[in-house]
C-alpha cells in the first residue's frame, strides 16, 4: 500500500495524526477581523481600481480605435467593452448612442453587387455574444435591446445543394432576404432571427424563440418556430407564453 493511501485512509496513530494535520494545514486561512478587515478593504478597493483602469485603458487605445476603423460611420456616444469579432467585408454603420456589451460578432458573405451592409440604429444595446449574418442587409431601428445570445441571419449560409456545399461555393442569391427589424424591439435571450424577416416597432420576442416569418408591431411572439401570444395595443407585460423573459441588460463602460 503507497503511503498517499494510507495517508489518505488515516488508518492507524502515525497516519491518523498526520491526516488530521494535513487538514489542518490545508484548511488555514488569514484570519479577516477586527484588525485586519481596513487593511484587506483597501487593498480590495485597490484591486477593483487597477483592474477596472486597464479594463478602461484597453477599451480606450485599443478596442474602440480599432474597432471604429471598421465602421463606415458610427454616431456620438458609442460604448462599449470587448472588440467585436468581424469576418469578411461589409459596411457597418452605427447611429448615437449605441451600447456594445461583452463581445460581439458580425460575419459578412461573400459580396455580391455592392457591401452587405449591418445598420444599427440610435441608443440601440447589443448584448453579450449577439452575432449578425450579413449577405444583404441587416437593419437594426433605434432604441432596441437585443439580449445576450441573440443571432441575426439574412442567408442560409451555405448552399442547399450538397454538391455546391462541398465545392464551397457561396450563398446563392435567392438564399439571401434583408432582414429588417423596428424601433423599440426587444428581442430576447438566446432568440435566432432568419432571412427575409422584418419585426415590427415595439414587438417583443420571446428568449430562444426562432422568428421565421414576420413580426407585426406591438406583439409578442414565442416559442420555435415563434408564433404570435400577444397581439394589439401597447405591451404592458410579457404573458406567461413568453416568461422565458430577455435577460437586463449589463452595464457598460462609458466612452
Amino acid at each position: 500500500m503507497s503511503w498517499t493511501t494510507k495517508l489518505r485512509r488515516g488508518e492507524g496513530p502515525f497516519w491518523g495524526r498526520l491526516k488530521r494535520a494535513a487538514r489542518a494545514v490545508l484548511s488555514f486561512h488569514i484570519p479577516v477581523n477586527g484588525v485586519t478587515r481596513p487593511l484587506f478593504r483597501l487593498l480590495y478597493a485597490v484591486h477593483v481600481g487597477i483592474r477596472e483602469g486597464w479594463i478602461w485603458a484597453r477599451r480606450f487605445f485599443w478596442n474602440e480605435p480599432l474597432f471604429r476603423s471598421q465602421c463606415e460611420s458610427v454616431g456620438p456616444g458609442l460604448q462599449m467593452e470587448e472588440l467585436p469579432y468581424i469576418q469578411g467585408r461589409g459596411r457597418i454603420a452605427l447611429g448615437r448612442g449605441v451600447r456594445l456589451s461583452g463581445k460581439s460578432s458580425v460575419s459578412f458573405g461573400r459580396p455580391a453587387p455592392g457591401l452587405p451592409e449591418l445598420v444599427v440604429g440610435d441608443g440601440t444595446f447589443i448584448g453579450h455574444t449577439c452575432a449578425f449574418s450579413v449577405g444583404r442587409s441587416v437593419r437594426v431601428g433605434s432604441h432596441c435591446l437585443l439580449a445576450g445570445g441573440v443571432q441575426v441571419f439574412d442567408m442560409d449560409g451555405h448552399p442547399v445543394d450538397a454538391d455546391e456545399r462541398r465545392a464551397g461555393k457561396p450563398t446563392p442569391p435567392e438564399s439571401i432576404a434583408p432582414v429588417v427589424i423596428g424601433d423599440d424591439v426587444w428581442i430576447g435571450n438566446g432568440a435566432i432571427v432568419l432571412k427575409g424577416v422584418t419585426i415590427g416597432d415595439r414587438a417583443i420576442v420571446g428568449a430562444r424563440s426562432v422568428v421565421t416569418k414576420d413580426v407585426p408591431a406591438d406583439t409578442i411572439v414565442a416559442g420555435n418556430p415563434a408564433r404570435i401570444v400577444r397581439a394589439g395595443g401597447p405591451v404592458e407585460r410579457l404573458s406567461e407564453a413568453a416568461s422565458a423573459s430577455p435577460e437586463s441588460p449589463p452595464r457598460v463602460h462609458a466612452s
